[in-house]
């Protein structure tokens, strides 16, 4: 895709990647690569929040080390965090991307507080999406989502360079379905193709606002556009990633957490499902 200013991706200006070291074995960060192939595409001021998960004495299981031992573990973190910043920096700027770097060493919570205000700062957020020992991923992805009033990029483990070409709009008529289309009109804009789909039956699909509604909204802003209302089957999440496989989409753009993360939490829900399984990067507003 190219950086030029005629480029829809132009209207990126700065894109925020966030990653926490937590333990010694953490995984590769996919949410780095994507997020700094995604700047280069965009010619985006790329910013890294390379942050270390600092020991706290109020944690129970903390009981086995005594003080010295906690900061013995608290330095090697933080060393991991300035390493994986350091090299992203490196990366950036054999790639020609402007990049600014920052490694705090915070306890929990404030390490995902720090990372939701510093999103506020930022057109987009890229998290890394998948399971960990503590959950921080989604709890991350949550709190950027409702602190930040910013959409957020959740990148799933494997997904290490940026693609948009092949994008689906997952479609409910909702107000937060409604604001991720707007809020991903640029990755909307470059793709080649975007398939709005919706799923239920047809009294719930007709319920609110359809899809072939909403079609020629995305249509007057220069996207090609297609709908499909699906059965949901096995349900929405199941449904979203086959059709993803299928229409073999880069992305999933879809509107957050539409019921309370309480409900979420108690009755499932198709982001926290999704966020645990996707085949593509899903790009959520709330």
């Amino acid at each position: 895709m190219s950086n030029s200013s005629s480029s829809p991706l132009a209207a990126i200006r700065d894109v925020l990647v966030g990653t926490t070291v937590e333990g010694e074995s953490d995984p590769t960060s996919s949410a780095i690569g994507y997020g700094l192939t995604l700047a280069k595409a965009a010619g985006a001021h790329l910013t890294v929040q390379s942050a270390s998960w600092r020991l706290s004495g109020d944690d129970a299981w903390l009981g086995d080390f005594d003080n010295e031992g906690v900061a013995v573990i608290d330095r090697r973190l933080d060393e991991m965090a300035r390493a994986v910043a350091g090299n992203t920096a490196g990366e950036a700027a054999l790639a020609g991307v402007a990049c600014t770097t920052e490694t705090p060493s915070l306890p929990y919570p404030e390490v995902v507080s720090r990372l939701a205000a510093l999103a506020r700062l930022h057109d987009l957020t890229v998290l890394d999406a998948g399971p960990r020992t503590y959950d921080l991923d989604r709890e991350t992805i949550e709190k950027a989502l409702f602190l930040s009033g910013r959409p957020v990029i959740a990148v799933p483990p494997g997904h290490d360079a940026f693609a948009a070409r092949r994008i689906i709009v997952a479609w409910d008529g909702s107000a937060q379905a409604a604001r991720a289309a707007n809020d991903a009109l640029p990755f909307l804009r470059a793709a080649e193709a975007v398939e709005i789909v919706s799923c239920g039956d047809e009294s719930e699909i007709h319920a609110e606002v359809p899809g072939a509604e909403f079609a020629p909204h995305l249509t007057r802003h220069g996207v090609n556009v297609s709908v499909n209302d699906l059965p949901k089957g096995r349900g929405i999440a199941d449904t979203l990633r086959t059709q993803a496989g299928l229409f073999r989409a880069d992305m999933i753009v879809m509107g957050a957490y539409r019921h309370s993360r309480a409900r979420e939490f108690f009755f499932g829900g198709v982001t926290r499902s999704l966020l645990r399984v996707s085949p593509a990067p899903l790009f959520l507003s709330h």
